[in-house]
């Protein structure tokens, strides 16, 4: 056994000594055994008569490289043109070195990663990507019509760079850039674009994020289908232009952006608009909204020409003259259909009257009758219905007689005026 298995734990009173930390180190990695390791050659270094090729392996979407040895006869049978920034597969074994406490690979088999193989790799992750829905259009954002400050990610001095900002200030020359130089191609492509990205995003002045570069072939274009920075583009809160090489170019970058354009000169044309255009198309709008008041006018106009010329209009007493016969008609069949109600009604009356006077008791009194009562105003019409000696009352029209019942006749002991 070796001290570090024999090493009882560690604690502030018994720490382990730096020797034993190495040790324990290189025991857990020399249990990991061989593994297959993808990434990028940074550097190869081959010294002239050694049997050892040293390696610098990258990962591509970290800033992060190991060193790999192996022999050349390894290098030569797997990859004998092997050069910087080539992508590679190889199976080694991880090595700690106690004594120096570094980490390296011993690597005994290279493959150098064909063009058809990248483009399989992509193609599987392109797959996986759209399985998630980062290319989801639902899910995709339109970048504001006119954007205060535009974020620009590119190469320096590149011709990408040119094209956004000469197109775009062409077409609105007021626009405001926040441009970032990174790499675009190489070893550190991705991490510095993630960098870059993440300094924008977090920039609350940026409206939309422009990431361009010119064209290429496969191999310069594949940080820009990097799984790691089309996950950081579908994190952006800021909407993100994938402005990448020439029309016929599409990385995965593409997919996962808000928007595509072709080509730099293209995202100019979709970030900002053009100016003079939107003057053309004002003007032109003033122009229809000018004649479409105007030809309203005219028409209302015209309408209330045609109403004044009316004959209801142009001569209002025509019409009021014919209402005024048709009052004066009317009235006039009024007064008839009342005078001649009067009148009937008077008639019926005068006739009524007649019958009511012939058929009154004070018409029989005045031709010489009268009217005989006994004391409680019952009407006197048969002898029998007084007994000599009652008081009576004569009804006579001109008054009443009082007087009392004899035998055989009524003898009258007083006259009373009514």
């Amino acid at each position: 056994m070796t001290d570090a298995e024999t090493t009882p734990r560690s604690t502030a009173e018994e720490p382990w000594p730096v020797r034993v930390v190495s040790q324990k180190i290189s025991a857990w990695i020399g249990r990991l055994g061989w593994v297959w390791v993808d990434g990028q050659v940074a550097q190869i270094s081959r010294r002239p008569g050694a049997t050892t090729v040293f390696l610098t392996l990258r990962d591509p979407s970290a800033d992060l490289s190991l060193t790999v040895t192996t022999n050349r006869d390894v290098l030569d049978s797997g990859a004998p043109e092997l050069t910087d920034g080539a992508r590679v597969v190889l199976r080694a074994k991880p090595e700690f070195y106690p004594a120096r406490g570094t980490l390296s690979l011993r690597a005994d088999e290279i493959r150098q990663v064909g063009l058809g193989e990248l483009l399989a790799r992509l193609e599987k992750l392109k797959r996986l990507l759209a399985a998630e829905g980062l290319f989801e259009r639902s899910r995709k954002r339109r970048p504001p019509f006119l954007p205060q400050r535009i974020g620009l990610v590119t190469g320096r001095a590149s011709a990408a760079e040119r094209d956004v900002l000469t197109n775009a200030r062409r077409r609105w020359p007021a626009v405001d850039f926040r441009v970032v130089n990174v790499a675009v191609q190489g070893p550190g492509a991705v991490p510095q674009m993630l960098d870059a990205l993440a300094v924008l995003d977090a920039d609350p002045s940026i409206d939309v994020i422009v990431i361009a570069r010119g064209g290429g072939g496969v191999e310069d274009l594949l940080p820009f289908s990097d799984e790691a920075l089309c996950r950081a583009v579908f994190g952006c809160r800021t909407p993100v232009v994938s402005a990448i090489g020439h029309e016929t170019d599409t990385p995965l970058l593409d997919y996962v952006a808000d928007v595509r354009a072709s080509t730099p000169t293209d995202a100019a044309k979709r970030l900002v608009p053009d100016l003079a255009e939107e003057r053309r198309l004002i003007a032109l709008a003033r122009h229809r909204l000018d004649r479409a008041v105007l030809g309203m006018l005219d028409r209302e106009a015209h309408r209330l020409e045609m109403v004044r010329s009316r004959p209801v209009l142009a001569r209002p007493q025509v019409l009021l003259d014919g209402r005024a016969g048709e009052v004066d008609a009317l009235r006039d069949r009024a007064t008839r259909c009342l005078t001649h109600r009067l009148a009937a009604g008077t008639a019926e009356l005068g006739h009524t009257l007649a019958r009511l006077r012939a058929l009154s008791p004070a018409a029989t009194l005045d031709r010489g009758y009268a009217i005989v009562q006994d004391s409680a105003g019952r009407v006197v019409r048969a002898p029998d219905d007084v007994a000599a000696g009652d008081p009576l009352r004569l009804r006579l029209a001109g008054g009443d007689l009082a007087a009392v019942a004899a035998d055989g006749d009524l003898a009258a002991v007083a006259a009373e005026q009514s």
